[in-house]
């Protein structure tokens, strides 16, 4: 017969504070796969618009300046 003490105080609050640290990061990460997925559809609402306006350069590519020295 084994007999299973009950948690103390202790590790009760260290438990709840593991939790709590789970659920903040899990909170955060699903905020910023929000934001991304947000601007991403922004993005792509914007690009349509423009092809569906008849423009062929709705997405420039963008070529860094060459230095002449």
């Amino acid at each position: 017969m084994t007999t299973e003490r009950p948690p103390t105080e202790d590790e009760d609050e260290r438990d709840r504070r593991a939790t709590n640290i789970f659920l903040l990061i899990a909170a955060v990460i699903f905020v910023g796969i929000g934001i991304w997925l947000v601007n991403a559809m922004v993005d792509s609402r914007k690009t349509e618009e423009c092809l569906e306006s008849g423009r062929r350069n709705c997405n420039p590519i963008n070529v860094p300046d060459r230095n002449r020295d």
